[in-house]
């Protein structure tokens, strides 16, 4: 059972992501064997939800154990998560890459198998998705290193069963009320039993579905190399559909549902101007015979103070809450909620947009910045900053939604805390 680990270089640290569960167990073995031969190190991180009780503090403390059995450095981290899947999975990863940065980590590798990529093709056909969606799981992105998609979870399990390998289970896993285990215990036995190798089949086409996906975009990236930033309209509408729908995305630079490619298709018939909204407060303006993208106003934050058990409600939609004092325990920050060591708040906190000479400490970062320097670094566009939320007391900023919070507000375990939470309303 081949380990795609071709991009990872000797002398590289792999940070790998492990859950306890078969699939990362087999991911952490495995990178241990290849380690050698290959030459570089394996550390570990465990990120606990909090959203399973016990549970969670059970499966925690295996891995803990497993790794200290093994000599592998081993991160843990905990959070709560209040928002299910979405909001565990964005905190995850913000621990991954904290995790990956604080151990010198040039690659996180995931446990996703061929299973796992065979129940994401399924899922992204049934939401309607395109080329993009139904290319699934990459097995590279960024810094994101996937080793296991030509690996079964059958093969996995087999795997460790004849190396008596512990893991533990999930209990959520059997859940009915995710649209995953769904798919995995109806659809997937289903598909095997008219071709026993669906999963692997899966992970072959969508590796096709990705190249031709790349073709198309780079011929869009071509397109937009000679005409710009506002091309030409007649030059937008003799291109191929599926290649001027992806020069909308890249223009866009924000995820477009289809009604929205079809909307700026139009938009390259007639001769008058005119102008559509889309997503993430960008608009598309036909005018000179020409379509450029821009945003559109970004309504800043009014200044609020922020007591305990409050909520503000900001543009877009967006809504910060403040929990009541509470003892920490260990406690992970993401990038959306922070905890707050009480005894260090000066005055009360207060929601503000950003203000010119603003800077942070962030936590983790070791260095003072300006948050014109963290916008620019981040690739905010000056128009979107706005709509950045800051919180704020009588000595500086606290913490900046999106980018972290201030090194001198970090609470340990046992310290009284508040919890400042950032979240976006679902529209009616």
């Amino acid at each position: 059972m081949k380990m795609n680990i071709d991009p990872i270089r000797p002398g590289d640290r792999v940070l790998c992501a492990v859950s306890g569960g078969a699939d990362s167990m087999y991911l952490l073995c495995r990178m241990l064997e290849l380690k050698e031969k290959h030459g570089f190190e394996v550390c570990c991180a465990h990120f606990d939800h909090g959203m399973r009780g016990e549970e969670s503090g059970r499966d925690a403390a295996f891995v803990a154990a497993f790794c200290a059995s093994r000599g592998v450095p081993c991160r843990i981290g905990r959070g709560a998560v209040q928002g299910g899947e979405a909001e565990a999975r964005q905190a995850r990863y913000a621990f991954l890459r904290a995790s990956a940065e604080k151990q010198g980590c040039q690659w996180i590798a995931t446990a996703h198998t061929a299973d796992d990529n065979a129940e994401t093709l399924l899922l992204q056909l049934a939401r309607g998705a395109g080329l993009r969606g139904l290319g699934g799981i990459a097995p590279v992105r960024e810094n994101l290193l996937r080793p296991m998609l030509d690996v079964t979870r059958a093969e996995v399990e087999t795997w460790l069963s004849e190396r008596g390998i512990p893991h533990v289970d999930d209990s959520s896993n059997a859940s009915p009320d995710y649209a995953r285990n769904r798919v995995r215990q109806g659809a997937m036995p289903a598909l095997r039993s008219v071709n026993s190798a669906f999963a692997r089949h899966t992970v072959q086409t969508a590796a096709l579905l990705r190249e031709d996906e790349a073709f198309l975009a780079s011929l869009a990236q071509d397109f937009l190399q000679k005409q710009g930033r506002a091309p030409e309209v007649p030059a937008l509408a003799a291109l191929a559909r599926p290649v001027r729908a992806r020069v909308f995305q890249l223009l866009a630079e924000t995820p477009l549902e289809q009604c929205h490619i079809e909307a700026l298709h139009s938009l390259c018939t007639g001769t008058e101007a005119a102008e559509i909204s889309l997503p993430g407060g960008v608009r598309a303006v036909r005018e000179g015979g020409r379509i450029s993208f821009a945003p559109q106003a970004i309504q800043p934050w009014p200044e609020t103070a922020l007591v305990p058990g409050s909520t503000v409600h900001g543009p877009d939609g967006a809504v910060i809450t403040l929990s009541l004092p509470e003892r920490s325990v260990e406690v992970h920050n993401t990038l959306t909620s922070f905890c707050f060591k009480s005894a260090e708040i000066r005055g009360t906190l207060t929601v503000t947009s950003p203000k010119d000479g603003d800077r942070i400490r962030i936590a983790g970062r070791g260095c003072t910045k300006k948050l014109s320097d963290l916008f620019q670094e981040a690739g905010l566009a000056r128009s979107a900053r706005a709509g950045v939320p800051v919180l704020r007391d009588d000595k500086g900023v606290a913490a900046v939604f999106g980018f972290g919070m201030a090194e001198r507000l970090s609470a340990a375990p046992g310290d009284t805390a508040l919890y400042a939470a950032l979240k976006k309303q679902k529209e009616s």
